[in-house]
């Protein structure tokens, strides 16, 4: 059966009837190059289709497992943490007095918390009348394995116990870890917030005034003193975090 130009024409796209292509070392009749703009598609296909299938066998399907960093919680790290920038700064651990959450193991997340207690001040250094001000160090560790936490952690950045604090209060911290933010919550309470990889670190100060006197019935005596700005403590903060962080690695 003879096949006409005009059915090659419909199968192949375009190709004019008056032009006759010569042999292989021809050019075409009328001087004109057949032009296939279908091969072009065709091949660029097919290098997209490589390349889509080199970056999925590279990345996956945009499930993959945060990467740890190294990160492990083989025990908990709370009663080795020295906070020795801290303990310089404000006053050592109180080693007698840690309450910890335990240690959370799991194979999506890893995580510990704990409230570490300062060393209260002798009584010549309290501000008088029976007053004297606290400090307590609260440190928490998670490790996500399955989820990677990065989105969450931007976004919650200004999320306290407390509420949602203004922007200003939240100020980066350059150079530490992927991510890391100081989060003032009040007068009293900043927290820094660590991301890296699949790894979310807490390390948290907050100050309190406390009454104490040898008569539990006697009065309490003034209004107490203000609660002290915690951001000098801060490079403090940032120091102790960078020793934390080192010693979880593996």
């Amino acid at each position: 059966m003879m096949i006409s130009e005009l059915e090659m024409a419909g199968e192949f796209g375009a190709v004019e009837s008056r032009e006759v292509m010569g042999g292989p070392d021809r050019e075409p009749v009328g001087g004109r190059r057949l032009r296939r703009p279908w091969l072009w598609a065709l091949g660029g296909a097919v290098i997209a289709s490589a390349l889509w299938a080199a970056a999925l066998s590279l990345y996956g399907w945009g499930d993959r497992e945060p990467d740890m960093r190294g990160y492990q919680l083989d025990q908990d790290p709370c009663p080795s943490a020295q906070l020795k920038s801290i303990g310089a700064a404000i006053a050592p651990r109180e080693s007698t007095a840690m309450v910890d959450s335990g240690l959370l193991r799991h194979a999506a997340l890893d995580q510990t918390q704990c409230l570490i207690s300062l060393r209260s001040r002798t009584k010549a250094e309290r501000p008088g009348n029976g007053w004297s001000i606290d400090y307590t160090v609260g440190i928490t560790v998670a490790l996500h394995k399955k989820t990677d936490p990065g989105d969450e952690f931007e976004a919650q950045r200004r999320v306290t116990d407390l509420g949602v604090v203004p922007e200003e209060l939240v100020e980066s911290v350059p150079d530490l870890g992927d991510k890391a933010y100081l989060v003032t919550r009040d007068a009293g309470n900043v927290e820094l917030r660590v991301l890296e990889g699949g790894a979310v670190l807490s390390l948290h100060l907050s100050a309190s005034t406390q009454y104490q006197s040898a008569d539990d019935e006697e009065d309490v005596v003034g209004d107490g003193p203000d609660v002290p700005d915690l951001s000098p403590y801060q490079p403090a903060m940032i120091s102790d975090m960078r020793d934390l962080m080192s010693s979880l690695k593996h």
